[in-house]
């Protein structure tokens, strides 16, 4: 086995045991697609727990440092090293966009929250929404795509923060003080926003519109939380199992 394909297969098992919903959404991908999004999911994943590497921040940044490095040396012909840094070498040009998302995530070392919908927003912007971004160009998306890629990313990275809120809340590193409901409502309002500018026709088109698939859950959940903001508190936003299922399945054949 080359260099490249062992890479590529360590990406996508390291997206199957880390990032399972993103692992689904890729294969319902056409085979022929996925290696351009393993290897960024992979990275993407990296990049996410290295804030909850150590307890000390300085640590934690440090580790997130050792990505930016190895990411912008990929767009300088240098191979990271790492079993997925191959298979990052032919996508220079979308993984470039990662580096902004390992220095966003930056945030996630300290335990302050954001101190508004503003800030939030843009962190939004800049994790969720820049990886969509990197997929959807890996994917032939043209460069006029990437604000509404973007939005429909940052509303699918709410979704998956307000999911994830009690777990956040319970390690001590709860977004936002006190949540009022109708903070949490607003929110979602902007979200599904966000994610129908995303999805507007024209947006993003062809092969490229499969890097929103991801998102395909987002819009039931934020909608979940507009008729009952609570939900977010209490962990009320996982769907069954066979809806999770179903609706990958209606985003595949019909469009997210």
């Amino acid at each position: 086995m080359s260099d490249l394909a062992t890479a590529l297969h360590a990406a996508a098992r390291a997206v199957e045991q880390g990032d399972p919903d993103r692992f689904a959404a890729t294969m319902a991908t056409p085979a022929d697609l996925r290696d351009r999004l393993w290897p960024l999911y992979a990275a993407n994943l990296e990049i996410a727990r290295a804030p909850w590497a150590s307890s000390e921040p300085m640590v934690a940044e440090m580790r997130l440092q050792w990505w930016i490095d190895a990411l912008e040396g990929v767009g300088e012909g240098r191979v990271p090293p790492h079993e997925i840094g191959a298979a990052l070498m032919p996508l220079a040009g979308p993984a470039r966009h990662l580096v902004s998302v390992a220095e966003a995530r930056r945030a996630d070392c300290w335990p302050d929250p954001f101190e508004g919908p503003a800030a939030l927003w843009a962190y939004l912007d800049q994790t969720s929404g820049g990886l969509y971004w990197a997929a959807a160009e890996a994917l032939g998306a043209p460069p006029e795509a990437e604000p509404a890629t973007r939005s429909f990313g940052a509303g699918a990275g709410l979704a998956a923060l307000l999911r994830a809120w009690p777990e956040l809340v319970a390690r001590a590193r709860a977004p936002m003080h006190d949540p009022a409901p109708e903070l949490l409502r607003e929110l979602a309002r902007e979200g599904l926003a966000r994610l129908a500018a995303g999805r507007r026709k024209g947006a993003l088109a062809g092969t490229a519109r499969l890097a929103l698939l991801p998102g395909w859950q987002a819009r039931g959940q934020l909608s979940r939380v507009l008729e009952r903001p609570e939900r977010v508190l209490e962990g009320g936003l996982e769907p069954s199992e066979f809806s999770r299922r179903a609706g990958l399945l209606r985003a595949g054949f019909f469009g997210i």
